[in-house]
């Protein structure tokens, strides 16, 4: 396909150069309407040696003329503009507000709208924050989060919103390096994804939590098992803030992956230590644990191998009487993770099966409550922080997870947003029109990285703001006072309720205590030393 791009992007510029000389001719030796036409003809040419040496467009880059088009149609009129915004390419409904919010923020526009709110209010399941009559004035700095328990020794200043797992080979390298900058720039964190700690992830300095999967990519022995020499060195280096267990991913829970051979380029596989041109696969379950009571003591020696740095694991939650048998190794074993990523399974990814991305894995909302209930439950709340992970665009989105349970949260098709992706859905071809998910030099080429990073750094900034705004309104002082009662949704026609009555929040060691009713049957199932559904 790559090729079929580069040949297309030759014949429109020979038959740009070949009319022209036509229509030169012809205007020589004709009339005035054939030197209007050649005028045509001159200005499309140097709008398309404009496009190509722009940075602001990469679609005009890959696609100089003819990517004017779709600006075009989508600035015919507002009805037209917001059908293209409200539908993702494979005819899915899309929040239209989030996406125009995600641009314009990476843009640097301002989010405001005429004519107020296009939800219904009136919906069952709409969601609204309580805002207080006696709002507070903002924060001049954003609140940070220190992740890092006991066993702890270099803790870490997390932000309340970061870039989430997305991996060298998924994304581009200019992707990479852009998102990298972007959170150098301010001062955020970059989840390096499973596919390997890269020289692109370390060029510009950006803080990295370096995720390691059940491939255990760029830290791996030539059979496939954890190498845990290699894990201590390259952990060692200065950027790697904290080291992050991949357990399951939101969208496709259960499952490994398969990279295939031909994708297996030189740098991918320098990058995740596997041979070049060979079928490259990630496995569905970890060879390095079977039972909860062995994950944990794998999480205490990854925080060993890692000099002390902050180690956890992200997981999208399935059975609750696991999460609650991780909790009772952790209370066994006296050995709790620094924080644990919760992923929902609303998340995005261009390599899972449809069935998997609809119908497998909690969604984040339940997710959230059961982990960050089941630590209070256990005695272990104050130990281990909790990250969110899936479809957390907006400072609302922020506020609202932080409510269900986060402590902080993490963005990833957002951030791609911000690089400049416009959701065409092409991941996994290769064929990214904008260089955000290919490894085509030439699409690659078309992400501009300095300007993508100033786009991420924007979206960033403009959406911490927004939250650390909104908590202001709400008449409190920073996330430390969110409540649930404070987060309520439509249930009926009638009737609106608050987190507090919608679910069970269990009080600090109530597991351990007497265990709710609504609690007791998975808290005694839960068992340590072994995994069930």
């Amino acid at each position: 396909m790559g090729r079929q791009v580069r040949m297309l992007r030759f014949f429109l510029g020979a038959s740009v150069l070949v009319i022209g000389a036509l229509v030169t001719l012809a205007a020589v030796l004709g009339g005035p309407g054939w030197w209007a036409l050649l005028a045509v003809v001159a200005l499309l040419l140097v709008l398309g040696i404009w496009d190509v040496l722009q940075r602001r467009h990469s679609i005009l880059r890959n696609y100089p003329v003819l990517g004017h088009m779709r600006f075009l149609l989508e600035g015919i009129r507002p009805e037209l503009q917001q059908y293209f915004i409200e539908r993702n390419f494979d005819g899915r409904p899309y929040d239209r507000d989030t996406r125009s919010i995600i641009y314009e923020r990476a843009k640097g526009i301002h989010g405001e709208q005429a004519f107020g709110t296009e939800r219904d209010v009136n919906a069952i399941g709409y969601e609204y924050l309580v805002h207080s009559s006696r709002p507070l004035d903002t924060p001049e700095h954003p609140h940070r989060v220190r992740i890092g328990g006991p066993d702890c020794t270099q803790p870490y200043d997390m932000s309340l919103l970061n870039v989430s797992a997305m991996s060298f080979g998924a994304l581009s390298a200019n992707a990479i390096l852009a998102l990298n900058a972007g959170a150098a720039k301010g001062g955020f964190a970059h989840d390096t994804g499973e596919g390997g700690l890269t020289k692109y992830h370390l060029e510009h300095g950006g803080d990295l939590v370096w995720e390691i999967g059940s491939g255990y990519f760029g830290a791996r022995t030539k059979g496939g098992d954890f190498d845990p020499d290699m894990f201590r060195d390259k952990a060692a280096h200065d950027h790697v803030k904290m080291v992050s267990l991949k357990l399951s991913q939101g969208a496709k829970p259960g499952i490994g992956g398969v990279l295939p051979a031909a994708k297996v380029s030189k740098e991918i596989a320098e990058a995740r230590n596997v041979p070049q041109g060979e079928k490259c696969v990630s496995p569905a379950y970890h060879r390095v644990f079977s039972t909860p009571r062995e994950l944990v003591h794998f999480i205490a020696r990854m925080r060993e191998l890692a000099g002390g740095k902050p180690a956890g694991f992200k997981l999208c939650v399935g059975s609750r009487t696991d999460v609650l048998a991780i909790c009772k190794a952790m209370v066994a074993e006296g050995i709790t993770p620094d924080f644990i990523i919760v992923d929902g399974a609303e998340g995005g990814t261009g390599a899972a099966p449809l069935e998997y991305e609809d119908h497998v894995g909690s969604p984040l909302t339940e997710g959230l409550l059961t982990v960050h209930n089941a630590l209070v439950g256990a005695g272990l709340r104050d130990r281990v922080r909790v990250g969110a992970s899936g479809k957390v665009s907006t400072g609302v989105d922020i506020v609202k997870r932080l409510i269900q349970g986060a402590d902080y949260t993490n963005a990833a098709r957002a951030m791609m947003m911000a690089t400049g992706c416009i959701q065409a859905q092409r991941c996994h071809t290769n064929t990214c029109p904008v260089g955000v998910t290919t490894q085509d030099p030439r699409r690659m080429r078309a992400l501009d990285v300095g300007d993508k990073t100033q786009r991420v750094h924007r979206f960033h900034e403009a959406t911490v703001a927004e939250a650390t705004q909104v908590i202001a309104s709400m008449g409190l002082h920073g996330p430390h006072e969110l409540r649930p009662h404070m987060l309520r949704r439509r249930i009926d026609h009638t009737t609106t309720v608050g987190y507090d009555q919608l679910f069970d929040h269990l009080r600090p060691g109530q597991l351990l205590e007497q265990p709710p009713q609504s609690w007791l049957a998975d808290w005694e199932r839960a068992d340590p030393d072994r995994f069930q559904p």
